[in-house]
C-alpha cells in the first residue's frame, strides 16, 4: 500500500482554475499602485513605478471602422531612466505566490539608450533569486534568464520582432519545473527546464517551484504595462491546510513540515510547510528512514527541538513523514520531546483518509 500511495503525494491535482487581473484604472494618475513592492536587482536606485495615461489599442478590433483605434487609459509605467547597466528594477506583486500559471501582459518599451527591455519576473523568492523573461527592442529577441544568489545565470535567447513604442503581448507559462514564453501569440521560447546550479559551499540552487510575480525592466529602459492577468491553479493543498491550521492551534510550534516521495525520485521532498518557500526542498536520511523503516527521530540544537515521525492515514498506511520543530526548555529530553510531538502528529493523522487527499 505504501508504494502505491506515495507517488500521488507530489502530483499536482487541479481542483479549480483561478484568474487574477491587475486593474490599474482604480489608481489615480501619477500614483503608485498598492499591494506591490518596488525593488531592484544589482546596483542603482529602484524603479519609479506609477500609473500613467497612455493610448492603448483595444484587445479585440472594433466592429465599426469609425471607432477609435486607441483610447487613453491608465497603465503601469516604469519611468526611471537611471543609466546603471547592472540595474534591474522590479515591481513585485505581494498579494500571492504562484506555482503553475499563465501570466499575460501587454507592454510598450517607451525609452532607453543603453537598453530597451521590458518583461516579467516570476517565481520570485527575493531580489536576488528569480526567473525572468524579457523582450529587447535593441536586440530584437526574447530571452529567459535567472538570478541565483544575485548572480545572473544565462538561459535561452531567441530572435523575435520587438518594436520600441508599440504595444506587444507577452505570455509566460509555468507547469511544474518547465516554462515557455509567447510574444504576440507566437511561441518563441519552447518548453525549458532550468537545472540546479552548484555553488562553492557544496549546495545546489536555482530551481524555484513557486514564488511571486513582478514587472521588470533593465538599466535605463522605460516601459508601460497593461491588461495584465494571471491564470493559476490555487496552491493550497489539503496538506498545506493541515500545516496552517495545526500551527494556528499550537502557537508554541516553531515549524512544521510534511515530506513525501514520488515514484521516480526516492529522495523525500517537502510537500507542505509553514514556510511555503521550503516546498520542494529535499529531505535527508532521517526523513527517508522515517518513511521507509518507521520509527521516530529526535534532534536538538540552537534552542530548537526537532522530532520527525512517520505520517499515517486513518488506515494506518504510511503516507509521508512529519518534522515538528519546537522551542527547547530547561530539562528538555528526547523522551519529553517525543511526548510533546506525538499528539500534534496524531491530530494531523486523524484528518487524513488517503495520500491522494493530501494534495487535493
Amino acid at each position: 500500500m505504501f508504494q502505491k500511495l506515495l507517488p500521488l503525494l507530489l502530483c499536482a491535482i487541479a481542483v479549480s482554475a483561478a484568474e487574477r487581473r491587475f486593474d490599474f484604472s482604480q489608481f489615480a494618475d501619477q500614483t503608485s499602485p498598492t499591494n506591490f513592492r518596488s525593488a531592484v536587482t544589482g546596483r542603482g536606485p529602484a524603479g519609479d513605478w506609477k500609473v500613467v495615461m497612455e493610448d492603448v489599442p483595444a484587445v479585440v478590433p472594433a466592429f465599426s471602422p469609425k471607432a477609435p483605434v486607441a483610447t487613453k487609459r491608465p497603465v503601469l509605467g516604469q519611468l526611471s531612466s537611471d543609466r546603471d547597466e547592472a540595474r534591474a528594477p522590479l515591481f513585485i506583486y505581494e498579494g500571492d505566490t504562484f506555482g503553475d500559471f499563465k501570466f499575460t501582459t501587454r507592454f510598450k518599451i517607451t525609452g532607453g539608450e543603453l537598453e530597451q527591455m521590458a518583461g516579467v519576473a516570476f517565481r520570485v523568492q527575493d531580489e536576488k533569486n528569480y526567473y525572468y523573461v524579457r523582450a529587447s527592442a535593441k536586440g530584437q529577441n526574447l530571452a529567459f534568464f535567472r538570478y541565483v544568489q544575485g548572480e545572473l545565470i544565462g538561459g535561452v535567447s531567441l530572435p523575435a520582432p520587438v518594436k520600441r513604442g508599440e504595444w506587444n503581448e507577452l505570455m509566460v507559462e509555468c507547469s511544474g519545473s518547465k516554462l515557455r514564453a509567447f510574444l504576440n501569440a507566437q511561441e518563441v521560447i519552447p518548453w525549458t527546464e532550468p537545472n540546479l546550479i552548484p555553488f562553492p559551499d557544496g549546495t545546489s540552487k536555482g530551481v524555484f517551484s513557486a514564488g511571486q510575480i513582478a514587472f521588470w525592466t533593465k538599466a535605463d529602459s522605460t516601459a508601460c504595462f497593461t491588461d495584465a492577468r494571471v491564470e493559476y491553479t490555487p496552491r493550497e493543498s489539503f496538506a498545506q491546510i493541515i500545516i496552517r491550521e495545526t500551527m494556528e492551534q499550537n502557537p508554541r510550534l516553531r515549524g512544521l513540515k510534511i515530506y513525501g516521495v514520488n515514484g521516480q525520485d526516492p529522495q523525500p521532498r517537502i510537500i507542505a510547510s509553514n514556510d511555503e518557500k521550503k516546498i520542494g526542498e529535499a529531505g535527508g536520511d532521517v526523513e527517508k528512514n522515517c518513511i521507509q523503516k518507521g520509527g521516530s527521530y529526535f534532534g536538538k540544537g540552537n534552542q530548537l527541538a526537532v522530532v520527525t515521525m512517520p505520517l499515517h492515514d486513518r488506515n494506518g498506511d504510511t503516507v509521508g513523514a512529519v518534522r515538528v520543530e519546537m522551542s527547547t526548555f530547561l530539562g528538555q529530553t528526547e523522551r519529553n520531546g517525543l511526548a510533546r510531538a506525538l499528539p500534534i502528529v496524531k491530530s494531523m493523522e486523524a484528518r487524513i483518509t488517503s495520500a491522494k487527499e493530501l494534495v487535493q
